[in-house]
């Protein structure tokens, strides 16, 4: 109630500079979220059973909570079914598995991670957790422990942030496209 006395006592003109100040940061963000400014040193942290990891959110549509799946027979573990997510029928896998962990226990804290529609959209990945925005420039680079010799999958960029927490850089775009994806069925 104070904040609305406190906006009505200021003068009109101060109000219309405000809102066209407003308006002029949130273009300016729209324009460098459409150009992918600002996104590319920033990462989407999630967990994936003990894992941490980081997705380009370029890959990403949207990030939704778990909804119901239909079983489809001869598939593998990993391979959870079919969902509608908002009219559109999506593929949903247990990301955890896929890697050739666990299948994910259920939990409130569970999302589906659905893939852009530049990549293909008709995959959703379920992660243990979504923990937000990871910032690049304040995590350290770490050496790859296999040499080189990574998958395509995996990046190999691994980083370490200011807990000593360790995240692995992962593509959702080498996923969709690893033959082990392409072939669902047992």
């Amino acid at each position: 109630m104070m904040q609305e006395e406190a906006a009505n006592s200021l003068p009109a003109q101060w109000k219309s500079s405000r809102l066209r100040e407003f308006q002029a940061r949130l273009l300016d963000r729209i324009g460098e979220a459409r150009d992918g400014i600002g996104m590319r040193d920033s990462r989407l942290g999630v967990v994936v059973g003990e894992r941490h990891y980081l997705l380009d959110l370029r890959e990403a549509s949207e990030i939704v909570n778990p909804m119901p799946v239909t079983k489809v027979p001869l598939t593998k573990d990993w391979y959870l079914g079919l969902a509608n997510v908002r009219g559109n029928l999506i593929g949903v896998v247990d990301l955890d598995r896929f890697f050739g962990g666990e299948l994910q226990a259920r939990s409130k804290d569970n999302r589906v991670i659905v893939v852009s529609a530049a990549l293909s959209g008709t995959a959703g990945f379920v992660v243990s957790r979504v923990l937000g925005l990871r910032h690049l420039q304040e995590m350290s680079p770490q050496e790859d422990e296999d040499g080189g010799d990574v998958s395509e999958i995996i990046k190999g960029k691994r980083y370490l942030d200011r807990s000593r927490q360790e995240w692995v850089e992962i593509s959702l775009a080498a996923v969709i496209n690893d033959a082990r994806f392409l072939q669902v069925g047992l």
